[in-house]
């Protein structure tokens, strides 16, 4: 069975490297640290600071391996290899919803770098999902959790 790929920019993926640089050789040493220091307070049985710390570790060693794995099946995704009006991981798409008056735009990108807040949704959400291989000017149905919707894309970047 082939390992799950993660489609992403190039930029994405530099980003991720630079995490997984910062998590082995900032974090990790400072939990590692920590570790060592509660050590020293005694019956481990009893030392919060030391149960604080191994669960630090678990969950920033559990990070590192995902990260790793995001990188290791990484899929560079090219948006200039797709037509310029064809939705696609990479590009910005601008649509309203039929009946409402505000745009929306946002940067379709792999699930490794999506972030809502920041503009970027997945390619596997809802709305990304439903919008990648649409061109400018088509009118797409988007089944959310709330329901279904019409959008119309008014601009692909």
């Amino acid at each position: 069975m082939a390992d799950k790929t993660y489609p992403m920019t190039a930029d994405g993926k530099v980003k991720l490297e630079k995490e997984l640089e910062e998590l082995k050789t900032v974090k990790r040493p400072e939990v590692i640290n920590r570790i060592k220091v509660a050590r020293g307070f005694g019956d481990l049985s009893e030392n919060s600071e030391y149960e604080s710390a191994k669960d630090e570790q678990s969950s920033l060693e559990t990070r590192i391996a995902q990260v790793e794995q995001m990188l290791r099946y990484a899929e560079i995704i090219d948006s200039d290899a797709v037509a310029k009006d064809e939705v696609s991981v990479g590009k910005s798409v601008t649509f309203i919803e039929v009946g409402e008056d505000d745009p929306e735009t946002y940067q379709i990108v792999g699930a490794a770098e999506a972030d809502p807040m920041a503009g970027k949704i997945s390619n596997e959400s809802p709305i990304g999902e439903s919008l990648i291989g649409h061109k400018l000017g088509e009118t797409v149905s988007v089944q959310t959790p709330g329901g279904e919707m019409q959008v119309k894309i008014t601009a692909v970047k």
